[in-house]
């Protein structure tokens, strides 16, 4: 049996974060069984938003009707997605986990006792123990799902082929992307969510806008329709059934979500309960209940980005050179990195009142600023909610051009609770979308 200082059970964003931080000196190791750096640069976050922005130029070049699918387009944004993704190999990412003095284990890890993981064919025993295995797709229950060939997104984001037409099972923010990516290459997407609108978890002037920028880009939408199931046939196509009309496409594409990775790794032997949804951490990152045990991105629950990840991590690392470090969750930004992107941060109001806050929703147009004037953008929102009581805001989302960009001063303004009074003393460049929050602002003279 090895010994470590710690080890770190599953090698994406979180254990980079937590090697990168430095430990001091310790003695880390890094188990993973596929890549090193997890899904995010490989298969989802960077090869996405590579082929989103391919898409965009692609929409700009060709127009709003590009008359048909273009295979040629798409195969050479694929290359450069290919390229953006390293070719999915992990080379760079494990030599950097070198450099920094962590060794890496490529092998299934389970947990045989505490402290003790079962690395294929060797033990090692940890003081502490870093649970950052991430998260798994989940599957809606559909009759015939099974015996079709759906796709999961990182099939699509590692497909040289643009398919003819494809359905997307998913209005949240991976189904939304998605979407729009297909259809600006020319491939007739039909978006099929449950909810009655898209992005259910945010506010609606979100889901307002993303339905309206995936229906100008040609995406068919059919919200509040529940699929009762699919088959094949043959020419390889799918047929959906539904309450209304069957859709029949070449490829079908499931996004329905994401669940924490907590089962199978043996983490029955600190008492995790057999239906238990997600590894539970306080605010240091620790196990409930437990001193020498951790947990870091998607697996803890908590707000499932890669920046989350990182953030845990640091919060480890932190904790794990002797610091008292704590996570503090009020302010990590949300985003769909569609064009025109959207985001949040905070609260929305339904959560702010399920939490006893005092709140208000203001709005404001993003078409009202000179920006949109001399942009030619003419939809657009940003949406404030505040705490009546304290005078801070709690909540902020922006619909609109750099929305992903302009979250950010929202998020410092929640987490920082600067006072309302001095955001709206607060300057905004002419002419800026950043003026739109000035207007929201105004609203706010609690």
């Amino acid at each position: 049996m090895r010994r470590f200082d710690v080890v770190v059970v599953g090698g994406g964003s979180g254990a980079e974060a937590i090697c990168g931080a430095g430990l001091g000196g310790a003695s880390v190791a890094v188990i993973e069984e596929l890549r090193f750096g997890g899904e995010c640069p490989f298969l989802a976050c960077m090869p996405s938003k590579s082929m989103l922005h391919s898409a965009t130029r692609h929409h700009l070049a060709a127009g709003p009707a590009p008359g048909g699918p273009s295979p040629a387009a798409y195969h050479a944004a694929a290359a450069r997605r290919d390229l953006v993704a390293e070719q999915q190999d992990d080379t760079g990412h494990a030599r950097a986990l070198r450099e920094q003095g962590a060794e890496l284990i490529r092998a299934h890890a389970v947990i045989v006792a505490p402290g003790v993981v079962q690395a294929g064919e060797e033990r090692l025993e940890a003081e502490a123990l870093v649970i950052a295995t991430g998260s798994e797709p989940t599957l809606p229950p559909i009759e015939g799902l099974a015996e079709v060939d759906y796709w999961l997104s990182d099939r699509l984001l590692t497909s040289p082929r643009l398919p003819a037409s494809a359905a997307i099972l998913g209005g949240g923010p991976v189904g939304c992307e998605l979407a729009q990516m297909l259809a600006r290459f020319g491939c007739r997407t039909t978006l099929i969510e449950v909810a009655e609108r898209l992005l259910l978890a945010e506010d609606p002037a979100l889901g307002e806008a993303m339905a309206a920028t995936l229906a100008s880009d040609g995406v068919e939408l059919r919200l509040g329709r529940r699929v009762t199931s699919v088959s094949s046939r043959p020419g390889e196509a799918v047929v959906i059934h539904s309450e209304e009309e069957p859709v029949e496409v070449q490829v079908l594409v499931v996004a329905t979500g994401r669940r924490p990775r907590v089962h199978g790794l043996g983490l029955e032997v600190y008492g995790l309960e057999p239906g238990a949804r997600q590894l539970d951490t306080d605010p240091q990152c620790r196990a409930l209940g437990q001193e020498h045990l951790f947990g870091v991105g998607d697996v803890t629950g908590v707000a499932p980005f890669t920046h989350t990840a990182n953030y845990q991590g640091r919060v480890v690392a932190a904790n794990l050179r002797g610091k008292r470090v704590s996570a503090d969750y009020r302010a990590i930004p949300r985003a769909v990195y569609t064009d025109p992107p959207v985001a949040a941060v905070g609260l929305s109001l339904v959560e702010a009142s399920r939490r006893g806050i005092s709140a208000v929703r203001v709005t404001a147009r993003i078409g009202d600023t000179a920006r949109a004037l001399t942009d030619e953008v003419e939809r657009g929102e940003v949406v404030l909610i505040a705490d009546r009581a304290r005078g801070v805001l709690v909540g902020a989302a922006m619909a609109g051009p750099s929305a992903d960009e302009s979250i950010a001063w929202a998020a410092l303004a929640i987490r920082a609770e600067i006072g309302l009074e001095l955001l709206r003393d607060t300057v905004s460049p002419f002419p800026t979308y950043s003026e739109a929050w000035s207007g929201a602002l105004a609203q706010l003279a609690l």
